[in-house]
């Protein structure tokens, strides 16, 4: 067989045209061994056309089953784990291979790393379900800032969501993908924690529901399964209610240093960024506003059972003051 380099877009493979967005070596040789690499979008296509014209597709596993039992995924990322293809999709994204594990095949189909997000359009969506909003998982940040619907009903997420990173980010990154990752400095897991939400996670065994105050059990991990995905997020309707959501860090696109989010709505939910290991509830200060402690004097119990991380940012002892400081004004501003 011969190889003439890398080429970009709309290459033929024996007759079978290869989707845009790729890099390909020409295959001249029916016998050759081809090992994919990468998203469904180019990875797929191309095993799967390689092996109707007679190639011999080898993946990292040596397995051309392995390529078709992916197709339902609309990705083929080499061998790894079920539990790993199921944490991948569920942030959006698949890993690709490393290409120096391809050292002896003869052509390395190699294409573009891709989120997936595009590819499954039926868990991007925003809608109105009685008294509840229901979001797919890879609804991304940018459509959760700009909902009208959210706007009038849950002004606190679509705010928060317009403080992720910057318009890159909100763009590509997805509200499912940030719950799954767990993350205890990001913002919106402490917002979905303030409101009440519920996390939908679907796996072989159907769908169930996890609280939100379930959901997040230690650094970086969440209540999902090995075999589950997380597909919908769903809050409860507060238009009117009194909101805020405080943000310190030293860079507008830095993660908090410490954040809280608060919603007043004849109860009040407040939850805190980056105070643990895991997006925290402020339940000391929440119990001390229903029993009618002032603003002022319920912020002053904001660190009651929280583990501050140190850091280059800030000391436990600074971020417990942040709290205090930030929990008052998150509570002033949303009327309590």
């Amino acid at each position: 067989m011969t190889s003439e380099g890398q080429r970009s877009t709309d290459e033929t493979v024996t007759g079978g045209t290869v989707t845009e967005r790729h890099a390909i070596g020409r295959i001249d040789d029916r016998t050759a061994k081809v090992v994919v690499i990468g998203q469904g979008y180019v990875g797929l296509p191309v095993a799967m056309r390689a092996t109707e014209v007679g190639f011999t597709v080898v993946g990292l596993d040596s397995s051309v089953e392995r390529v078709k039992s992916l197709q339902s995924a609309g990705s083929y990322v080499g061998d790894i784990s079920d539990a790993e293809l199921t944490r991948a999709l569920a942030n959006g994204y698949v890993p690709t291979a490393d290409p120096d594990d391809v050292e002896g095949f003869d052509v390395a189909v190699i294409s573009v790393p891709t989120p997936l997000r595009d590819g499954l359009p039926d868990l991007s969506y925003i809608e109105e379900r009685g008294d509840e909003i229901a979001i797919g998982a890879l609804a991304r940040h940018h459509e959760v800032e700009t909902s009208e619907l959210l706007h009038a009903q849950v002004p606190l997420l679509a705010h928060a969501a317009h403080e992720v990173g910057d318009p890159q980010v909100r763009h590509r990154g997805t509200l499912g993908g940030t719950l799954a990752h767990g993350d205890p400095a990001s913002d919106l897991p402490a917002v979905v924690l303030a409101l009440g939400g519920t996390i939908v996670a679907q796996g072989p065994n159907g769908r169930r529901e996890i609280a939100a105050t379930d959901f997040f059990e230690g650094f970086l991990e969440t209540a999902l399964a090995p075999d589950e995905m997380l597909v919908e997020i769903r809050v409860p309707k507060v238009p009117g209610a009194g909101w805020s959501f405080q943000k310190f860090n030293r860079r507008a696109q830095d993660w908090a240093i410490v954040g809280v989010a608060a919603v007043s709505n004849g109860t009040t939910g407040i939850a805190l960024v980056n105070m643990g290991s895991t997006p925290l509830r402020a339940t000391a200060v929440e119990e001390a506003v229903q029993s009618g402690a002032s603003a002022t004097d319920a912020a002053a119990l904001a660190s009651e059972g929280t583990e501050p991380p140190t850091d280059l940012n800030a000391s436990p002892e600074y971020r417990r003051h942040l709290a205090t400081v930030l929990v008052r004004r998150a509570l002033e501003e949303a009327g309590k």
